[in-house]
């Protein structure tokens, strides 16, 4: 099994590139998916996140209003720094645990880890290869802006919170460029693929030969 870690900032495109790789054979394990997931009301981490920020980060059917939290974790690093202890534990479990599912299931396969934190909580160590896709500013805050209805002012807050970009790319074996058309995008998705796919062969080979 060769594991991919898939990463790049808000905006950029990174669940675009992940629905591409997915299409091209890549079995994606979503960190965002799995966020969702967990604080659904009245799982432990929904029930820990009311209990450190209140009521007033649910809406109407109690579910947690990810704009509203956003808006105040964003404004507080201190807050901030709550929540990621209590969602960071329990998204990595259920990375992992997935990870052993899939393994056991094919264990020739490639997966990919699409985290936008890949990088800030550690989870690149749990990957072989990294790949970030890249996107300028003014980009990602439009996409933030029209995607999830976020002000300009909360797009910048969420974009400056992240690991910045060059940095990202320091430790990157692959980029994928998500600043032109969709299709310059996928051609470039499906390039990284074919060698991801000629990695995992070779390293079969080696394992068959030893």
């Amino acid at each position: 099994m060769l594991v991919v870690g898939l990463t790049g900032g808000a905006g950029s495109g990174k669940t675009t590139v992940g629905r591409m790789l997915r299409e091209e054979g890549a079995y994606v394990i979503d960190a965002d998916e799995i966020a969702r997931e967990i604080v659904k009301p009245h799982k432990p981490a929904w029930e820990a996140l009311r209990k450190a920020f209140g009521d007033q980060i649910l809406d109407r059917e109690g579910a947690i209003d990810r704009k509203r939290l956003s808006e105040r974790i964003f404004s507080d690093p201190r807050e901030r720094e709550h929540l990621n202890r209590i969602l960071h534990p329990p998204i990595r479990q259920e990375i992992l645990r997935r990870l052993r599912e899939v393994e056991h299931r094919d264990p020739e396969a490639i997966v990919v880890i699409d985290a936008p934190l890949l990088l800030e909580v550690g989870l690149h160590h749990e990957v072989e290869k990294v790949l970030v896709v890249r996107a300028k500013e003014s980009q990602q805050i439009e996409r933030l802006r029209r995607r999830s209805g976020l002000s300009e002012e909360l797009s910048r807050k969420i974009i400056g919170a992240q690991m910045p970009l060059e940095e990202k790319l320091k430790v990157a074996d692959f980029v994928i460029p998500n600043e032109g058309s969709l299709e310059e995008t996928r051609r470039k998705a499906k390039e990284v693929f074919r060698i991801l796919k000629r990695l995992a062969k070779q390293r079969e080979k080696k394992k068959g030969g030893t």
